[in-house]
């Protein structure tokens, strides 16, 4: 695996990923906060400011299925990004009841937030 991580700046207002967009990495907040929203009826609803050290986005990694959420900087922002390879590569080193627990509880979030 690489040790090079690829690190951003955002802006306030930028958006860091969209609901609906197909992914395949996750993200660790270094500096900043980060609003997420879901849209419910056409409206967005702010569901989390997150801070420093945070990790989101991380669903797309488990399972391949679109973005639930919307993820958007407030104020600026430092985020480093975390690939599907990095994150295959920690996997394989792990417990297979680990591996099968991760993907139960991705199948739960989303059902519930269906």
């Amino acid at each position: 695996m690489s040790d090079i991580l690829e690190r951003k700046s955002y802006n306030d207002g930028e958006t860091v990923f969209r609901e609906g967009e197909q992914s395949s990495s996750a993200f660790v907040l270094q500096s900043g906060n980060v609003a997420i929203s879901r849209n419910v009826n056409g409206e967005d609803h702010e569901l989390a400011v997150i801070g420093p050290g945070s990790i989101f986005g991380e669903m797309a990694l488990i399972d391949d299925q679109p973005r639930m959420a919307t993820a958007k900087v407030k104020g600026s922002a430092t985020i480093v990004t975390i690939t599907k390879s990095m994150y295959s590569e920690k996997l394989k080193k792990s417990d297979p009841f680990i591996r099968a627990l991760l993907r139960i509880l991705v199948e739960t979030v989303r059902d519930t937030s269906k």
